[in-house]
């Protein structure tokens, strides 16, 4: 690595970091002001409140790490280019593509760091942020579906008239396993209690049916204890769970959505693919910022930064747009969360080729 570009690389992560750091302050003042009454309504400590932010500050860093990597990328290069520092640099034979190279290294730091935190890292403790705010700042939450029917594993199928989340109390409970058209065995039982000691399933007042052959069994009895392919924890609020999951757990999570066939399974494959396509849109918007800011202007750098403030609004507004209709069902997800990186990288490559420098 050339002089040259030690320079420029630890000038463009000196300006990240501190454009991380101006914006996540001012969304963390918002945010205290905005929640100080909750917190005293639902009597927190300052302890509780304080390792509240210290998973909420890596959360939202790394959530505006794109946006923070594309102003970082404007700022630096329109101060390089207003000290016509830009200018001197490529008169003395280094090409446009050459000086894109620190950039370039910068990035895909960032990217990378980025990407572990996002899939592995921070969700771990988005779980302790999400349950407190479940718990202090969100309404007590009511489980309200009827008929709930589910697919729990293959061939098998679970049905419930409703289910109460407050006492772990499921009514009108039944069980089948199928294969094809023929009904293999039956369980029901007028209510389903969740017994926290034993971890386990308390049936009350249940019956079997099991079919072999020409074979008709059936049993019956007022209680018993029983392992169900599902957990109360099933039942309870799910704001946002989808932040406490690694990559892993999300594939764990889509398959078991997709096996019931539920309506919200969506939304969990555009957060995994979300993940995916993170690092790229801060190669790209890191391409497109180094592009708008490298001429040299009479009035300054402020244009450039204004032009890379509103690149970037366009850039969340779009993202934002895709993302919704793809967890609505109406675009694929994969699709979806590619749409921004697709339409800002060819503006990218356009304006590369015609923008003068």
């Amino acid at each position: 690595m050339k002089l040259i570009d030690r320079y420029i690389l630890k000038k463009f992560l000196g300006a990240f970091v501190f454009t991380v750091l101006i914006i996540v302050s001012v969304i963390l003042v918002i945010d205290v002001t905005e929640k100080t009454e909750k917190f005293v309504k639902a009597g927190v400590s300052t302890p509780q409140v304080i390792g509240y932010y210290m998973d909420f500050i890596p959360w939202i860093a790394n959530f505006i790490t794109p946006l923070t990597t594309f102003i970082a990328t404007v700022f630096i290069t329109a101060q390089l280019a207003g000290r016509t520092e830009i200018i001197a640099i490529l008169s003395s034979g280094v090409s446009f593509k050459r000086l894109l190279v620190p950039y370039a290294i910068g990035a895909c730091l960032i990217a990378s760091v980025s990407f572990v935190l996002t899939g592995w890292v921070i969700p771990n403790s988005n779980k302790s942020r999400l349950a407190f705010e479940i718990e202090h700042l969100k309404s007590k939450f009511y489980f309200n579906k009827t008929n709930i029917h589910l697919q729990v594993a293959p061939n098998t199928y679970l049905y419930m008239r409703s289910y109460n989340n407050q006492s772990d109390v499921g009514y009108n409970f039944t069980l089948e396993k199928v294969e094809g058209t023929r009904l293999l065995s039956k369980l029901t039982a007028n209510r389903i209690t969740w017994d926290q000691e034993l971890d386990k399933w308390k049936l009350t007042s249940w019956k079997t049916m099991s079919v072999d052959g020409m074979i008709e069994t059936i049993e019956e009895g007022k209680n018993m204890d029983t392992t169900l392919a599902i957990h109360p924890s099933e039942f309870e609020n799910d704001y946002r769970n989808y932040d406490g999951m690694t990559i892993d757990e999300l594939d764990d999570e889509i398959d078991k959505l997709t096996l019931r066939g539920a309506s919200n399974v969506e939304v969990y494959r555009v957060e995994k693919y979300t993940r995916f396509t993170s690092p790229f849109a801060i190669l790209i918007l890191t391409f497109m910022g180094v592009i708008v800011s490298a001429r040299k202007t009479r009035g300054g750098a402020g244009f450039q930064i204004a032009l890379g403030f509103f690149l970037s609004f366009l850039f969340i507004l779009f993202f934002i747009m895709s993302k919704t209709v793809a967890e609505a069902g109406g675009l694929d997800p994969l699709v979806g969360v590619w749409i921004p990186n697709i339409l800002f990288g060819s503006i990218s490559l356009l304006m590369y080729k015609y923008v003068p420098r």
